[in-house]
Formats: C-alpha cells, structure tokens, sequence
C-alpha cells in the first residue's frame, strides 16, 4: 500500500467556505475601519455650535428712535439696522436711477410695509471699512445716509452708493419682520 498525501481542495468544501468567510470579514472590518477614520475628518468640516447659534438672531427694534440706527453683530459681522425718517424715505424714493452706479429702487431694498427700516451689512464695499452715519449726530454725507471717512465713499438713505470709489451698494442681508417690534435677520 502506498500512501498518498491529501491535497486539500480550497475551490470547495469546508476549506473554502471558510476562506470566503474570513476574506468578508477582513473586506467588512476594514470598511468599518475606513468609516471610522473617515467620519470625523468630514464631520470636522460642518460649522461649529457658536457658528450655528450666531446664523439666526433675533433683534429687538422698539427701542431705536426715528432717524437713528444701531450696529448688530451677525455672523461676526457687523449689520445696520436703521430706523429712517419719512423724509429720508421721500429722498430714498426720488433719487434718479440713472445717476447711480449700481441702481436699485428704495422698493427693492426694504420689505414691503415696512418701509421706514432698512437692514444692511455695514462694510463699505470699497475696502471694508464701516461706514459712519448710523447716529444722527455722525457725518452721513451729501445724501443723507452713510459716509466712509476712509476714503470718501457716500451712500444715500437706502444704502446705495452714490460718490466714492465703492463699486456697489451696501449689501441686504436675509431678514423678516417676527412682529412690528423684532426681526431675525439670517
């Protein structure tokens, strides 16, 4: 009798079954390894919770008298909020589109029925100075609205550039009236 070694066969069988098995295995835990080390690098990239609590804020109005303004802070960002006069609304309706750089009607910069506030970003679009004029008692220029000192750029009481070197209007932020007396600007 002669004797022959058993070759197993792998293709088949018990053998193979197994190998399949520990090949999933192995595939399913470094899926579950690459997930792991995956995830917090994208989840890093989502904005953190003080980000997340300054996207809205909520800004009492009541308190601003006519004619003045105050500055609120949204998204680190500083924002007008002014409380114009029916005058300066009057001024705001009349001026001539074809003497602005960057024309816009009153009507397309402040909500409908709530004509007397104007909500803004307060950076100059020139170099991102912020401009003077949210007091009544500071500089506003030849059109009544806001001056930049820095170099010279005025806008008008919707906010519009009007004479400077600034290319464009100070920009709108998103807001909306919660009632007559706050606004969530964001």
């Amino acid at each position: 009798m002669s004797a022959t070694a058993h070759v197993p066969d792998h293709g088949s069988g018990p053998d193979g079954t197994k190998r399949d098995f520990l090949q999933l295995v192995a595939l399913a835990s470094a899926a579950v390894g690459a997930g792991a080390i995956i995830w917090p690098l994208v989840d890093s990239m989502n904005p953190s919770k003080d980000v997340l609590a300054l996207s809205e804020i909520e800004v009492d109005i009541a308190p601003i008298p006519l004619g003045s303004g105050i500055i609120a802070s949204w998204r680190g960002q500083p924002v007008f909020i002014r409380h114009r006069t029916e005058t300066e609304i009057k001024e705001a309706q009349a001026a001539p589109l074809s003497e602005m750089r960057d024309p816009a009607t009153d009507a397309e910069r402040v909500k409908a029925g709530h004509e007397q506030w104007l909500i803004t970003s307060a950076i100059c679009t020139h170099l991102g100075c912020i401009p003077g004029g949210i007091k009544p008692t500071q500089p506003r220029g030849e059109f009544g609205g806001w001056f930049c000192p820095c170099h010279g750029s005025q806008y008008d009481t919707a906010a519009r550039i009007r004479k400077g070197p600034a290319p464009r209007n100070l920009p709108l932020v998103p807001y909306a009236f919660l009632n007559d007396t706050k606004i969530k600007i964001g």
